[in-house]
C-alpha cells in the first residue's frame, strides 16, 4: 500500500483536508450544527493545511511536511482531548456552554456507537499526520 501512496502524499493529504474542510463547513452552515468551542480549534488546525497542501502541490514544494506536520499533530491532540471528553461523559469538561457555543459534549449524532464529529476530525487528522510522516521519510 505505501508503495501507491508513494510520491503522491501531498495529493492525499490534500484531499484529507479537503473533505474535512468542505465537511465542517456542511455541518456547520446547512446542517445547521453550531461548533462549540473545541471543534473551533480544530478547524482552525485543519482550514490552512488546504491552502498549504494545494500551494505545496502547485509548487511542486516537497518540505511541505515542515508546516502541516506541526497543524496536524496539533489538530490531532486537540481531536483526541475533545473525543475523549465527549464520550467519557465528563460534565466538567472545560469549554460547556462559553457564550454562544455549545457544549463540547453534546453529540449531534453518532454513528456505529462510537463515530462523532469530534472523531471523523480525528481521522482526518491522523491521516495528514500519516501522509505527511510518509512525505518527510520519503525525502531523507
Amino acid at each position: 500500500m505505501v508503495s501507491f501512496i508513494h510520491k503522491k502524499e501531498i495529493k492525499f493529504a490534500l484531499v484529507v483536508s479537503l473533505v474535512a474542510t468542505f465537511g465542517s463547513l456542511y455541518l456547520s452552515e446547512v446542517a445547521h450544527f453550531d461548533p462549540c468551542k473545541l471543534c473551533w480549534y480544530q478547524r482552525i488546525f485543519m482550514y490552512p493545511q488546504v491552502f498549504i497542501l494545494a500551494t505545496a502541490l502547485k509548487e511542486k514544494f516537497q518540505n511541505v511536511f515542515k508546516y502541516a506536520l506541526p497543524l496536524s499533530i496539533t489538530g490531532f491532540i486537540i481531536a483526541a482531548y475533545h473525543y475523549y471528553f465527549q464520550i467519557s461523559g465528563n460534565p466538567l469538561i472545560p469549554c460547556s456552554a462559553v457564550g454562544f457555543s455549545v457544549s463540547c459534549s453534546q453529540r449531534f449524532f453518532t454513528y456505529y456507537g462510537y463515530i462523532t464529529i469530534p472523531w471523523m476530525s480525528l481521522s482526518a487528522f491522523s491521516l495528514i499526520t500519516f501522509f505527511m510522516l510518509l512525505a518527510k521519510s520519503n525525502k531523507t
